[in-house]
């Protein structure tokens, strides 16, 4: 079985690192403007040029987004960017505007372009236009099937695929929405989406203001808008035979530990299936479908790929399930704390092999002026020396993690 790309969010710098950390085959990102997060921290051209060395040093390619829907006034703009990150040699542009496409050929024909998901490519001859007009990848439509997607790779062989698989979705078709123009004035084709969807409505009769009728499925009222996210972990043995050459992961503003979890089990599974086979990836399964819940997410849900009818919306409530906090990560000798750590405590230690441990703390010795000193906690941004009740296989980049809520 041929291996496809595990490519990872970078929101910023300390994501790109964490996600390459973990097993990512490619990272993409975005500089300050013309890119569809603008909420994610996001890059300056130093921290580019960084992030880019940092990468390319490990083997990990870098794609940079440039995917807003232009107007003429922002070509100016973009020309002046996309000359300032040729310099810094990334591997690909992504777009989705045309015209953006014709610039990016023009000031940097040796970089590769991919054209974004918010260009709405859905059939084989779309694609195939794309190729035409110099693009070496397309990022397909999340609408489409698996059978779909495969038909446009046997039609169209010489373009690569690159099909989401895990994170957010939006309730627009390809994420092209004017819910959040409409309602807050924020443009989500220009990256600043508030996420109107998200949000409870009511119904308002025309001759009755003020008077708010709840949409309800019970007491609770209806989120009607509401996405499940994207969960294709099970259907990866179809996705990589039907040719996806790239497998994404949502989530430039989700946390470094998403980053770190979710490309580490994408890594593993595209792992087991094109090295020891389907039947270890099935035996697997479960342990890394287990490692995905405790992310942040919403209920997951395998969206359009098996061409099921199925519910693909979330009605009970838009908040996310949050049932481990993210406490710290391992240097190689000490955690570099994130959330407070008290001796006590149960908790997780997570391999990037998708491994982990639990122990509970025993001790804990905060680095302070260059000495170890015995406490009871550590707080975030301080270094820690931690005990734990059980020998544990401590490697450089181990998470340590606790449940909550429970």
């Amino acid at each position: 079985m041929r291996k496809p790309e595990v490519l990872a969010p970078a929101g910023n710098l300390e994501k790109l690192k964490f996600a390459v950390d973990f097993g990512a085959d490619a990272v993409y990102l975005g500089g300050k403007l013309f890119n569809l997060r603008a909420k994610a921290g996001n890059f300056t051209i130093e921290e580019m040029a960084e992030g880019i060395n940092y990468a390319h040093s490990r083997g990990v390619k870098v794609y940079i987004t440039l995917n807003a829907f232009a107007r003429n006034s922002d070509f100016k703009a973009i020309e002046e960017f996309a000359r300032e990150v040729k310099e810094l040699s990334p591997d690909a542009f992504i777009v989705s505007d045309l015209g953006v496409l014709s610039t990016v050929k023009e000031i940097a024909p040796e970089i590769d372009v991919h054209i974004s998901t918010q260009a709405n490519a859905t059939n084989y001859r779309a694609v195939k236009v794309y190729k035409e007009l110099g693009a070496s990848r397309v990022v397909l439509a999340r609408e489409l099937s698996i059978d779909e997607i495969k038909e446009i790779k046997g039609r169209v062989p010489e373009m690569e695929v690159e099909v989401f698989v895990h994170g957010a979705m939006c309730m627009a078709y390809s994420g092209r929405c004017l819910l959040s123009n409409y309602l807050s004035y924020r443009e989500s084709n220009k990256g600043v989406c508030s996420q109107s969807c998200r949000w409870k409505f009511y119904l308002v009769e025309e001759t009755r203001p003020g008077e708010y009728i709840p949409v309800e499925e019970d007491e609770s009222g209806t989120y009607i808008f509401n996405s499940k996210d994207l969960c294709a972990l099970p259907l990866l043995p179809e996705l990589i035979e039907a040719g996806v050459d790239s497998l994404k992961i949502e989530g430039r503003v989700k946390s470094s530990y998403y980053t770190a979890i979710t490309t580490s089990v994408y890594r593993r599974a595209v792992e087991l299936l094109t090295g020891e086979g389907r039947e270890a990836f099935e035996r697997e399964l479960p342990v890394l479908m287990k490692e995905l819940t405790k992310v942040s997410h919403r209920p997951y849900t395998t969206g359009f790929l098996d061409g099921k009818d199925k519910i693909l919306q979330h009605y009970e409530t838009s908040s996310y399930i949050r049932n481990y906090k993210f406490l710290g990560i391992f240097d190689g000798e000490l955690w570099e704390v994130r959330n407070k750590v008290e001796v006590g405590y149960e908790v997780e230690v997570f391999l990037p092999s998708v491994k982990s441990f639990k122990a509970r703390v025993k001790g804990i010795e905060v680095l302070k002026k260059g000495e170890l000193r015995r406490t009871e906690k550590a707080n975030p941004n301080q270094r820690a020396l931690i005990e734990f009740d059980r020998e544990l296989p401590l490697k450089e980049k181990a998470i340590l993690r606790k449940r909550v809520g429970v």
